[in-house]
């Protein structure tokens, strides 16, 4: 499985970005998908995850201003990120795990796509 990752860019604080990600399998069938990302310095970190049954998970600092999606008949996950901060800065990247299992640790996940850059200003 590849995964195209796309959407990241430069944005001001407050403001939106929608991440995309794009699987090269007909159909995601009973995956899991995620978003991770990892600023500069920092390790990479657990943004959200959706399951095949479409159960959703977050980091703590996103809830309620992210939201991850997935239209399993394009193989494509979304992320959208609204009220964005500058700790919001971070290359972003998409993850698949077969198993279908909800997991935040990166070690579980099998397939990852290639990042895509976010940069929040204040």
């Amino acid at each position: 499985v590849q995964l195209q990752a796309s959407g990241g860019g430069l944005v001001q604080a407050g403001g939106s970005l929608r991440l995309s990600c794009a699987a090269s399998v007909r159909a995601l069938g009973a995956y899991t998908m995620a978003w991770f990302r990892q600023a500069p310095g920092k390790e990479r970190e657990f943004v959200a995850a959706v399951n095949w049954r479409d159960y959703t998970t977050y980091k703590d600092s996103v809830k309620g201003r992210f939201t991850i999606s997935r239209d399993n008949g394009k193989s494509t996950m979304f992320l959208q990120m609204n009220s964005l901060e500058p700790e919001d800065t971070a290359v972003y990247y998409c993850a698949v795990d077969r198993s279908g299992v909800v997991s935040t640790w990166a070690h579980r996940y099998d397939y990852w796509g290639q990042g895509t850059l976010v940069t929040v200003s204040s």
